[in-house]
């Protein structure tokens, strides 16, 4: 990457992330709902938070570009680095006053790979009340501050997290192990890296927000996503550019498990 994301700016950035996700928190008590013009659910949390956020990335890194699900900001070809923000990942579920959301920020390289994550989900945690996973581009996955490495046999899936339309569109009928639905995509695409227990993830249309942030988590572990017809999933400009949702399905976990979630967990 030719820009230079020094560890001074990174941790502003860290911190950033993490303090908004305390201020959702703080919010969430009194939030009131409302709809955008597709029927999705927003709140002034959502906007007041990738406000933040985006005057601090480009206040620290003014040549990357910035994609966030609330702001619509112009975006270079040429930039050496892009930031994906969902500012609740899960505004559903948060405007409920459930605990399973997330602030996501996610980093692609001039390549498009995700190389960097910061979330926050100060409801959520790892048998603890918090959760924060800081991933620099090129460092070690930190979760709450420390050094993290997957834990546990994660070739078969057993227990898989899976998104709140998958029973419309997965076969069910060889899967007979666990199914965890939180209403976060980026929590369930978390869950095979951080809970030992949990193998794999199955991630219904959604858009690029919803997904950087822990994709990178995944790479630095060892793991990957691909459709669900087997095909390599890609940032490509209809996904990244153009905001659009991919298609397909897909698989989130080792290589071995996601064939195996081919065979036992195949679409409709």
């Amino acid at each position: 990457m030719e820009l230079q994301l020094d560890s001074e700016k990174l941790d502003i950035l860290a911190e950033a992330v993490r303090s908004s996700g305390l201020y959702a928190q703080e919010k969430q008590k009194e939030i009131t709902r409302s709809y955008k013009q597709d029927g999705t659910v927003i709140t002034e949390t959502d906007l007041t938070i990738s406000r933040r956020i985006i005057d601090v990335v480009q206040t620290l890194f003014p040549e990357a570009n910035i994609i966030s699900e609330e702001t619509l900001t112009e975006f270079d070809e040429d930039a050496p680095c892009t930031f994906v923000l969902d500012p609740i990942d899960g505004t559903d579920v948060y405007s409920q006053g459930l605990p399973c959301w997330a602030v996501a920020l996610g980093i692609l390289d001039r390549n498009r790979k995700p190389v960097g994550a910061y979330i926050a989900a100060p409801r959520w945690g790892v048998g603890s009340d918090s959760l924060f996973v800081r991933l620099d581009p090129g460092k070690r996955v930190l979760l709450n501050d420390e050094l993290f490495e997957a834990h546990g046999d994660k070739d078969i899936p057993e227990q898989i997290t899976m998104g709140s339309s998958g029973q419309r569109l997965m076969d069910f009928s060889h899967f007979y192990g666990k199914i965890r639905i939180f209403g976060s995509s980026i929590l369930h695409m978390l869950a095979p890296a951080i809970y030992s227990h949990i193998q794999g993830c199955i991630n219904q249309s959604c858009y690029v927000w919803d997904i950087t942030a822990s994709h990178a988590v995944l790479l630095a572990l060892g793991m990957d996503i691909e459709y669900v017809d087997g095909s390599e999933f890609v940032y490509d400009d209809d996904f990244v550019l153009r905001r659009k949702p991919f298609g397909l399905s897909f698989y989130a976990g080792t290589k071995a498990c996601r064939a195996e979630m081919a065979k036992i967990l195949p679409s409709r």
